[in-house]
């Protein structure tokens, strides 16, 4: 077969074969009337161009959170499973036997016997026992008021009984902080006043940045999740802890799609707590140059107050206004940036592929050319 019949037969091929070149997407028309095709009318699907401000839509603002607020109670405020050590200081003939010579406020008075209880642990129902005393209910009474309970029930049983009451351990008083901080465990409250900023930082602080991090909150049957940035320095610094939650430190970046004729195509993380959309094609490297269309940038997202409603947003990159639009167009977790492929995508992948296909055949007519010289 000599050249000419060659290059006959392989531009049939490429003439056949222009159909099935592959590409990275629809274009921007394509995507344009698949949002208006009727077949695809029961989605929903709105498509908005970004032509204007007020296409923007405002930032979301972090939710308040549908959890009970509380008064601070008091620090030496006893809960179950708190351990109490007691100690009964009696004058002339003890009632609770013997014991060293002392006295309530630490001095050495031989009339007066001091006689230490095994530790009590408050039970479940926030009772304790009490010898000659009884059941005593002290869950959310603090330890001065525990000390009075207990006197006046010793008070027609022995000569003037004083009564030192301590925790031992403290459970009631407390939080529990997991997951991604650096000492997990039970955290006694000192103040009553501290945030969950606090907890987190008195937990040892988290590992790894705190945008990539959420903070799955539990007061009683209540719970909520919020963004750790959010905590430590965003709208809920100031929310406190109380006695009983539980705080858990979860890995969760918050992630972007890039699809398409792009520069690259791929799930990216946020750089940053918060970012545009500018700085979000700024990340993907915009537009493919041989493939891509910069009038055919598209983002998709879920709107509404149950994110239920596909909303396709429009940007053409070759309008100068678009960029300040984009600057002020606040990116959200999982919302996924499409380039368009550009119309004039196919001639140019079918010329490139000639070039590939004809530069051996080329190079080898050089040679030979050279050869018969």
């Amino acid at each position: 077969m000599n050249l000419r019949s060659l290059y006959l037969a392989l531009a049939v091929t490429l003439v056949s074969a222009c159909s099935t070149l592959p590409s990275s997407g629809p274009t921007g028309s394509e995507i344009q009337a698949g949002v208006s095709d009727p077949d695809l009318a029961d989605l929903g699907i709105t498509l908005v161009p970004v032509n204007n401000i007020a296409a923007v839509p405002p930032a979301v603002e972090p939710a308040e959170l549908q959890l009970p607020q509380y008064e601070a109670p008091p620090t030496d405020m006893v809960g179950q499973g708190d351990v109490l050590s007691i100690t009964i200081f009696e004058a002339g003939v003890a009632l609770f036997g013997g014991g060293n010579p002392s006295s309530p406020s630490g001095g050495f008075d031989p009339s007066v016997r001091a006689q230490t209880l095994p530790s009590r642990r408050v039970d479940d129902d926030g009772m304790i026992d009490i010898p000659y005393v009884g059941r005593l209910r002290v869950m959310g009474n603090t330890v001065s008021e525990i000390q009075d309970k207990i006197r006046a029930g010793l008070h027609n049983l022995s000569q003037d009984p004083q009564v030192l009451v301590s925790r031992e351990e403290v459970i009631g008083n407390s939080i529990i902080v997991s997951g991604e901080v650096n000492q997990p465990g039970r955290l006694v409250l000192q103040t009553n006043n501290e945030t969950l900023a606090d907890a987190v930082a008195l937990a040892g602080g988290y590992r790894g940045e705190a945008k990539d991090l959420s903070v799955l909150f539990q007061r009683g049957a209540n719970t909520a999740r919020v963004r750790l940035s959010d905590v430590m320095a965003g709208p809920y610094r100031s929310l406190r802890a109380y006695p009983g939650d539980r705080l858990t430190v979860i890995s969760d970046p918050m992630t972007f799609s890039v699809l398409g004729a792009s520069g690259r195509v791929q799930q990216m993380p946020f750089s940053r707590n918060t970012m545009t959309v500018l700085e979000a094609i700024a990340m993907a490297g915009g537009p493919n140059p041989s493939s891509g269309d910069p009038k055919a940038v598209f983002l998709f997202r879920y709107n509404g107050p149950n994110e239920t409603e596909p909303t396709v947003y429009h940007f053409n990159m070759m309008q100068t206004p678009t960029y300040f639009l984009a600057q002020q167009f606040a990116l959200r977790n999982d919302d996924v940036l499409y380039f368009g492929n550009s119309a004039s995508n196919q001639p140019r992948k079918v010329i490139q592929t000639v070039g590939l296909l004809f530069s051996p055949i080329v190079t080898a007519t050089t040679v030979a050319n050279r050869i018969n010289d």
